[in-house]
């Protein structure tokens, strides 16, 4: 009888347990897709700003090559040592 009552309290335990599991994954889930959705809109209002450069004439795709090259150029810190 005290075994069928502690395995009772167990399986409540471990139901409660499932659920919230299953309840936090599902919160996870509707964030994950709120944060794809805020991704994308961030993603949206940088393309209209690039789009803006590029009419008052600012090429930042060239502006990043020279930044990559200028970066290259420079010595490694092992070397100063």
């Amino acid at each position: 009888m005290a075994e069928e009552k502690n395995e009772m309290e167990q399986l409540g335990s471990k139901e409660e347990q499932i659920g919230f599991h299953k309840g936090a994954l599902s919160t996870l889930a509707k964030e994950r897709q709120e944060l794809a959705r805020i991704l994308q809109i961030v993603e949206q209002l940088m393309q209209m700003h690039i789009g803006g450069l590029k009419e008052l004439g600012i090429d930042l795709q060239k502006q990043a090559e020279q930044t990559v090259q200028q970066q290259e150029k420079k010595r490694p810190i092992e070397d100063i040592l």
